[in-house]
């Protein structure tokens, strides 16, 4: 039999009293938000029976399930891994619990749940960063599982979407790029390897397009595998003024390739990118960028999927979050 978790095997676990562990679940006053969060995830991951709780306006707890896909999750932070940091935390202040789960490749091809929906009950999914649409087609055919794409949506799937406007984003970053002078822009992005890097290239093309300049085929250049695996870019035979990447880290694998080949950023080349995401150390110098407002993102999609659970009507198919662009070291204005 199935050990039932008792408040003071948490209390344990975090080395708090049982006392906070009480008030956090109970969702009453003098824990921190932070705390409460963390204490909700441990809660969650330890199998203790919030199903059917209530804090003290009466609102039921819920369990909402988080699954990111194994490829997403690399050696060193990611953009996802602080997409869901932001989730965790707010979370909390719906009054949901955060159970989360990295989907491995042998489980998506398998078509298996993720362990949390066989292990116990929950009343929402979050899938945050884009997965196979096989998988995806099962999980939305789960019943009383209304399940809800954060970063990437998917023709075809009837269930919400909240995303960065990926494609004025990297419409912005390019004409920031024309605004300092430059007519010689490359796109580096593996089109179709998701939605977000095909609809940023489109972005890109748009604002070439207004401004009269030629997308040279040599320069839309591929920088990973369609498995997502980054890498193994090359540059063109004739180099152009500017790179628009698609994401931060594919400009930082670039920032690196072009230093290695005697070139200098910004001096000679350069280089903006997307996310305003990247892990310190990866390259020398700040990358300019477009920042998507994390926080926006996900406090949509926890508002979406608390109003699926509690069946409060049907929200919008996508919700596009703006950002902006931040100006750092990358960029050279020329002519």
């Amino acid at each position: 039999m199935k050990k039932t978790v008792r408040l003071s095997d948490i209390a344990e676990k975090l080395q708090v009293s049982t006392v906070t562990v009480s008030n956090a679940l109970a969702g009453q006053k003098g824990v921190s938000e932070e705390l409460r969060a963390r204490i909700r995830q441990v809660a969650a991951e330890m199998g203790y029976q919030t199903r059917g709780a209530s804090v003290p306006n009466g609102k039921k707890i819920l369990n909402i399930g988080v699954v990111i896909g194994e490829k997403y999750l690399g050696p060193y932070p990611s953009y996802y891994w602080k997409v869901y940091q932001e989730l965790s935390l707010i979370a909390g202040l719906h009054s949901c619990v955060i159970l989360f789960e990295v989907l491995r490749h042998d489980r998506e091809e398998a078509m298996e749940l993720p362990l949390f929906a066989v292990e116990q009950q929950i009343q929402g999914l979050i899938v945050i960063g884009e997965i196979g649409r096989g998988y995806l087609e099962f999980l939305s055919r789960q019943p009383d599982m209304p399940m809800v794409m954060v970063d990437f949506s998917m023709r075809g799937l009837r269930c919400p979407s909240v995303m960065a406007d990926n494609y004025y984003g990297m419409y912005k970053m390019v004409n920031y790029l024309i605004e300092q002078g430059h007519r010689e822009i490359a796109y580096v992005g593996t089109l179709m390897a998701s939605n977000s890097i095909t609809d940023r290239y489109f972005g890109y093309r748009k604002a070439l397009l207004e401004s009269g300049l030629e997308a040279d085929p040599d320069w839309i250049i591929d920088d990973r595998t369609m498995e997502g695996q980054i890498g193994n870019i090359r540059l063109p035979k004739r180099m152009p003024t500017a790179f628009a990447c698609n994401c931060d880290l594919t400009a930082s694998e670039l920032v690196n390739l072009l230093e290695a080949k005697g070139y200098r950023v910004p001096e000679d080349i350069s280089i903006v990118g997307f996310d305003n995401y990247l892990y310190e150390g990866l390259c020398d110098i700040t990358i300019t960028s477009y920042e998507v407002d994390i926080k926006e993102m996900v406090r949509c999609a926890i508002k979406i999927v608390v109003s699926l659970a509690e069946q409060r009507g049907t929200p919008a198919d996508m919700r596009l979050v703006s950002g902006k662009v931040v100006v750092k070291e990358s960029v050279r204005r020329i002519g």
